[in-house]
């Protein structure tokens, strides 16, 4: 009699058990406007750099604070707080640079923030609707640890 060996085969119940729990998180950054945080998915965002110096542009929108030569490429640097109207006057220290294939345009651009904190993994049940759907920069609210943390599209935050 041969004992013959079955081969084992993982258990793929628990395999796709957490295949479809990370279908509903995101992988957001974190960063500090003023006195709250905010996030953009990850997906958007290709480095982030030091804030350096940055050349004023004539007759620009009044939410970019100029631009700057990232890599050989000009990069405008835009100033989020001009955009969503945060009126408090904080010093920015870093800039978000986004991945151009993110922006119809394919154009270079990044957010001056005051910090960036971390990438977490938000779970979108922790995902609440933006208190007013008449703003399509904001995809959402995030509850974490205790606190409220809003998520902007930086797409629709330009267009």
């Amino acid at each position: 009699m041969h004992s013959q060996k079955t081969p084992t085969n993982p258990q793929p119940t628990a395999h796709d058990g957490e295949e479809a729990e990370s279908a509903t998180e995101i992988q957001v950054l974190e960063f500090k406007l003023g006195s709250e945080t905010y996030c953009v998915d990850i997906d958007y965002v290709s480095e982030i750099v030091d804030k350096g110096s940055l050349t004023t542009v004539p007759n620009a929108p009044h939410y970019v604070d100029g631009v700057m030569d990232l890599r050989g490429r000009t990069t405008s640097i835009v100033n989020p707080k001009s955009l969503l109207n945060i009126r408090e006057d904080s010093e920015a220290k870093r800039i978000i640079i986004f991945d151009s294939g993110g922006f119809d345009d394919d154009a270079a651009i990044g957010w001056v923030v005051d910090e960036v904190y971390q990438v977490v993994r938000v779970s979108m049940n922790d995902v609440e609707k933006p208190p007013l759907d008449n703003d399509p920069s904001i995809e959402g609210i995030i509850k974490r640890d205790g606190e409220l943390v809003i998520w902007i599209s930086p797409v629709a935050a330009l267009g």
